[in-house]
């Protein structure tokens, strides 16, 4: 998404559809558009709802509703373009059309839902064996099957060596590709999701762990008055978050049971906040000891990892008075919330909606601890 203020220009919003190629949709079906919402959250599947008018007589109700332009697994790319740069928001298949019938003029509606298109990965079931495949081995390759759609793989290595043997082990996928994907994540401590874009009918399928390097986004202000950029901000410090899990393992060769040292999570989640919070939770993994050592260290790792976020903000802003597009799944700075909560978060959802002349968003952010690790975060 282009780093561009958003008050310097009018923004666009694009609507196309289409059950195989998704097309600019016509004039009527765009006037008709009252809303648009959309969803994404991280290591979650993206959702959007469209709102049209449904006048009586209007093109929608007479001619468009009735050829199953609206149909369930039409696909559907939400883009805006602003000082002549698209930015892709959304892409994926409409599940659910809804329509409210009103006595009064102007009042009745039409209400499409749908999902991104991991939904596509979630439709058929198989029973298959990955013979002499790492996870990361495996996830690519399911990826690959659903280049059709424009998607392309970013597969990152897991960060516990895993080396596949045949002979000891052939791990094997019982039920959706995206089930398997988002369990081959979870048991890393990695991510799955689909990021639209760059261009309209594109998008990146991201597996591996959460991004929180890199360039932070402009900072969300509170309480700074003129300066400040959101209205309000809400923070939540849940002392039972974090865990400190604990594994036990037998030796193949001794049948000896030995419990695992526990990891490090800083390479697979850098700190943001410079008081980390203490673990009062020491919940012990089961089945583990029927594991490899390094697929049992992987999954120690990856619940340590996940429970690290104790720290919970949320809020809302208006696009134009922010003067940028909050991104999810990247970093954010805060400031104005004191020393405690000031610093560098990371975006965990955003909910756009956008009506003629209106642009907010909702938005969680989360860290694992208290107390900025810098000085400055970008204003």
């Amino acid at each position: 998404m282009a780093d561009e203020p958003f008050g310097r220009g009018p923004l666009h919003l694009d609507l196309s559809m289409g059950r195989d190629l998704p097309r600019p949709v016509p004039p009527e079906v765009g006037d008709a558009l009252l809303s648009a919402q959309i969803t994404a959250t991280a290591g979650e599947r993206s959702g959007f709802q469209l709102a049209f008018d449904l006048t009586k007589n209007g093109p929608i109700a007479r001619r468009y509703l009735p050829e199953r332009f609206f149909h369930p697994r039409t696909r559907v790319v939400l883009s805006t373009t602003l000082r002549g740069a698209t930015t892709v928001l959304f892409d994926g298949l409409v599940t659910r059309q809804e329509v409210g019938a009103s006595n009064r003029p102007g009042q009745s509606t039409l209400t499409v839902t749908g999902e991104d298109l991991t939904l596509v990965m979630d439709l058929d079931e198989r029973a298959e064996g990955f013979p002499n495949l790492a996870p990361s081995q495996r996830a690519e390759l399911i990826l690959r099957r659903y280049a059709g759609y424009g998607i392309t793989p970013r597969v990152i290595t897991e960060q516990v060596p895993q080396p596949p043997d045949a002979a000891q082990r052939i791990d094997f996928q019982s039920g959706t590709d995206l089930r398997y994907l988002n369990q081959l994540a979870r048991a890393n401590g990695y991510t799955f999701y689909l990021e639209p874009g760059p261009e309209p009918g594109r998008s990146t399928a991201y597996w591996g762990p959460q991004i929180r390097t890199g360039v932070r986004q402009h900072a969300l202000s509170v309480n700074m008055d003129a300066n400040s950029t959101v209205d309000q901000l809400t923070f939540a410090y849940d002392g039972l978050a974090r865990e400190e899990p604990t594994a036990l393992v037998q030796d193949p060769a001794t049948r000896e049971i030995v419990q695992l040292a526990q990891p490090p999570i800083d390479p697979l989640r850098p700190p943001l906040g410079r008081d980390p919070t203490e673990a009062l939770k020491r919940p012990s993994l089961r089945n583990t000891a029927k594991l490899g050592t390094a697929q049992a260290q992987a999954e120690l790792l990856a619940r340590a990892a996940t429970s690290a976020d104790a720290i919970a903000g949320s809020g809302s802003l208006d696009v134009t008075r922010y003067g940028f597009v909050l991104r999810p799944r990247e970093l954010v700075g805060v400031r104005g919330a004191g020393v405690a909560y000031d610093g560098d978060y990371f975006v965990t959802s955003v909910t756009h909606t956008l009506r003629p002349g209106q642009y907010l968003q909702n938005f969680t952010i989360s860290r694992e601890g208290m107390v900025a690790r810098g000085d400055t975060v970008r204003p």
